[in-house]
Formats: structure tokens, C-alpha cells, sequence
């Protein structure tokens, strides 16, 4: 099957959600099929970049808007009652491109990611699905409770927007997915119940155990300049850790990940350490005692959790962030929701190495038994399959 696949960001490197779930889908559906990449990319792409996806794909496209034609259509989308970030990712350029690149490849089907990508390929005559990932609107909301003044207007009107877009991909694609049941249950259209469960994946061959000296007792790793982890580094430094200090005052925290924002360079001290962008992130799971995800914005599956797991890492986070994930407290990891509970959770942990290797047992075994790359990409490839045939 001919498979043409659009995306609203290059995916590679893996240094964010989309990109990781967009790559590791690219590379399973490659061993049975024709994979054609059409990618929209603010960034200049590296050669080396490119050779990482184009080994998977039969031919890649790739274009890249200027930021001031990205900005304009921003400002554009206001002014029509449409989605800002829809704006940024569309413009006329990509669209002529996305339809010269269809109409050469002649795909079975096409497979597009987030509601980001619909401008570019609502119009085409295909049979469609897309991956809604999760759900954006919910995550929008989430972030405009905790905003102020004309930042909370403008995810207002956002999450409007999204939600409305997310409402009329039920009219344009022939079949959806979505990353979890708590995200699928965050878009309330009456057809909600048709979307399908995709969810992520872990490269077990790569996220494994490592016999490391443990340095530090604490991790937190993820892209430091998206808002939702800066918040949950932020939380976990200034009202976690003080009270985790008193009960253990030389317990040290890592804050490893790429670009991290001036909010999150801030917390550096003696007893936090922030790493900015490393080439590898395992020893950073691998040499701390415990993973703390803080989580309280954002939404779909924390591919953080599912790795610190993979790598036999106790882990401790939010009941947000575990909605997607679906593990059982006390067994799998510990919750927490407040900053006294969470650090309640992390001085037992550091008390307890029983408890510890109990729980890092039990996790390595929960991943393994759900969360399989090769499995998602079997379901995905039935799922294309289907509205393919759809069309027929």
C-alpha cells in the first residue's frame, strides 16, 4: 500500500511528543508498505536530520514557510475566527506543494497528524485519516486556567477554535485516532466513540535497564521550552523540593532536556542541576534514583513516564498525567496532586529501595505487556487499510 503521510513538524530529531510518535510510526509502517513523508518544517532540516527518516520513506518533501508568512496567517486566523496555530502551520505555499506531492505520489491512502495539517489536506480526494494525537483543545483549556489578562483572552478564543476544528475533522477524514481514552473523552462530539486508540510505543531495544552509579535522586526530562514541562519543572523546584528538603536536605534534582527556557535555567543551585539539550538522555534516567513527572497542564501520553519505565526508573507523578497512561497506584508508580502529597511520595521512595525495585520491576513489566511499537504499527496499518477500502 501506497501511504502518503503528512506532518506538521519533521520528525527528527526526537526531541518532542509529535515527532517521536510521527517517526516510530513512519518506521513501522515501512516494513510493509510505500511510505511518501510530505513534512512542514519552521526549521532548516540537517542532512544528517534527513538521512534519519529518509531511509524509511520512498521520497520525502519537505517544505519551509518563512516565519513572517507564518505570522501573518496568524494574524490572519484572528481576524477570520479561525485557529492561531493552524495559521502558522498553513500557508499557500504548502498547500500547492502538499497537492503537487499527492498528485505525483497517487497514495492508496493518506495519513496526516494533528488537526495542524487539515488546511493542507481537507480538499484532497483521497481517502483520509487522521491522528488527532490528543486533544489540543483540552490541552489549550488547561493551559487558559492558569493564565492572566490578554494571554488567557487569546487561549480563549484558541480553544474555541480548536474545538471547533476538531468538530469538523469528523467531516473530513475517513477515519481518526487519538492517543488515549482520556484524550478521545476530552473532544465531545457525538461521534467521539468512533475515533480509535493509537497509543504510543517504547524502542525497548534502546530504553533499557543501565548499570549506572546512581549520581543523582531525582530526574525530570522533556523539551524545557514547551509551557507544560517548564511548569512542572518550575513546580518542582520551588514548592516540591523545599518540602522534601527538610526531611532530605542534600537530596540533588536533574532538569535534563533541550532548550530550556529562562524560567528553567533559573532553578540551577547546587542542588539542581538543568542540562540543557544532551545527545543522550538514558544516563540521565539511568543515573537518578527516581523519575518525578509534576505534570498539571497539558494532555495526551508523557512519552517521559513510558521511557523512565522502560528503563527500570521508579517513577512518581500526577493523576493528570497518568490519565493517559492508565497505571495503577501503588503498584506500577506512586501519585500525587498537591505539592505536599508529591513530596510525601518522593521521601518514601528515597527511604525505601525495597519499594523502589518493587516498583521499577513492576513498571518494566507494565510497559513492556502495552506500550509496543511493533503493535501500534500493526493497528495503525488496519487502520488505513480500512478507509482505503472505504473508497473502493
Amino acid at each position: 500500500m501506497k501511504i502518503a503521510i503528512v506532518l506538521p513538524r519533521f520528525p527528527y530529531p526526537l526531541e518532542k511528543g509529535d515527532k517521536l510518535r510521527a517517526y516510530h510510526q513512519i518506521v513501522e509502517l515501512s516494513h510493509h508498505n510505500e511510505v511518501y513523508l510530505f513534512a512542514v518544517s519552521h526549521r532548516r532540516v540537517s542532512p544528517e536530520e534527513l538521512a534519519a527518516v529518509e531511509v524509511h520513506c520512498k521520497k520525502v518533501c519537505i517544505v519551509t514557510p518563512p516565519k513572517w508568512v507564518s505570522y501573518k496567517n496568524v494574524v490572519r486566523n484572528y481576524f477570520c475566527t479561525k485557529s492561531l496555530q493552524l495559521g502558522y502551520w498553513d500557508s499557500q505555499r504548502a498547500r500547492r506543494a502538499c497537492r503537487a506531492f499527492i498528485q505525483e505520489v497517487q497514495p492508496d491512502v493518506i495519513y496526516s497528524q494533528m488537526v495542524r495539517t487539515m488546511p493542507l489536506v481537507a480538499r484532497l480526494d483521497y481517502p483520509k485519516v487522521m491522528d488527532f494525537q490528543d486533544a489540543l483543545s483540552m490541552n489549550t483549556e488547561r493551559r487558559m486556567e492558569q493564565a492572566r489578562c490578554l494571554w488567557r483572552y487569546i487561549l480563549h478564543f484558541e480553544f474555541k477554535m480548536l474545538r471547533s476544528t476538531e468538530y469538523k475533522a469528523f467531516r473530513v477524514f475517513d477515519r481518526l485516532t487519538i492517543i488515549s481514552e482520556s484524550d478521545r473523552d476530552a473532544i465531545p462530539h457525538r461521534r467521539s466513540d468512533e475515533v480509535q486508540i493509537v497509543r504510543n510505543g517504547v524502542d525497548f531495544d534502546y530504553f533499557k535497564p543501565l548499570d549506572l552509579p546512581k549520581q543523582h535522586d531525582i530526574v525530570f526530562c522533556g523539551n524545557m521550552q514547551y509551557r507544560p514541562n517548564v511548569d512542572a519543572a518550575t513546580f518542582l523546584v520551588r514548592e516540591v523540593m523545599p518540602l522534601v528538603w527538610e526531611r532530605h536536605p542534600g537530596a540533588t534534582v536533574m532538569l535534563a532536556g533541550a532548550t530550556p527556557k529562562n524560567a528553567v535555567r533559573n532553578l540551577a543551585s547546587d542542588r539542581v542541576i538543568v542540562t540543557g539539550s544532551v545527545d543522550d538522555i538514558r544516563p540521565c534516567y539511568a543515573q537518578s534514583r527516581l523519575f518525578v513527572a509534576p505534570m498539571r497542564l497539558g494532555s495526551g501520553l508523557q512519552n517521559k513516564l513510558l521511557e523512565a519505565m522502560s528503563m527500570g526508573i521508579p517513577c512518581i507523578t500526577t493523576p493528570l498525567a497518568n490519565e493517559a497512561l492508565g497505571a495503577t497506584d501503588g503498584q506500577h508508580l506512586l501519585l500525587g496532586s498537591t505539592a505536599g502529597e508529591l513530596a510525601d511520595r518522593i521521601c518514601a521512595l528515597l527511604d525505601d529501595n525495597a519499594l523502589r525495585s518493587r516498583l521499577a520491576d513492576s513498571a518494566l513489566s507494565f510497559v513492556r505487556d502495552r506500550f509496543s511499537w511493533q503493535a501500534v504499527g500493526s493497528q495503525l496499518q488496519t487502520i488505513l487499510h480500512e478507509a482505503a477500502d472505504r473508497h473502493l
